[in-house]
């Protein structure tokens, strides 16, 4: 993967991110919804990929899918737990026993809910993230040491 191909799944991995931080951030904020106790445990693994993708898409860092593979991949358990218990509402309980079957903000008559929507955004970071881990080293360091020339 070139150097600026890198770049770009960087930055758009941050993107995502960006984007699910602001909207989790409006809905509670903007909206007044009190996240529940598995939202929290998903903003906790979103908030800082915004700042790891962001700066390693700065620095063209390839090798940041090792910081990020491991909290979107653990994001994609926790959200998905999280659309299950909405899906199947008795089927589970939220860790510290809050509401978390509860749809406070359905989308597109009900098809979109926040924890949906977080489990996207994990599942787009987690993809991209991949695509960084399954690129060739050498083909890598190729194309760097011929964008260095």
């Amino acid at each position: 993967m070139s150097t600026r191909r890198t770049r770009v799944v960087l930055a758009a991995a941050t993107a995502v991110a960006a984007v699910a931080t602001a909207g989790s951030l409006y809905f509670s904020l903007g909206l007044g919804l009190v996240p529940c106790d598995l939202c929290w445990y998903q903003r906790i693994l979103m908030y800082p990929l915004v700042v790891v993708l962001g700066v390693a898409a700065v620095e063209r860092r390839r090798t940041v899918f090792w910081t990020v593979l491991p909290l979107s991949a653990l994001g994609v358990v926790v959200s998905s737990y999280h659309v299950y218990l909405q899906v199947a509402p008795g089927g589970g309980t939220c860790s510290l026993g809050g509401g978390c079957a509860s749809i406070q903000y359905a989308m597109l008559g009900g098809l979109l809910t926040i924890p949906r929507l977080s489990l996207l955004a994990f599942l787009l970071i987690t993809g991209l993230a991949a695509t960084l881990a399954l690129t060739r080293e050498d083909a890598w360091a190729a194309n760097a040491r011929r964008s260095i020339s």
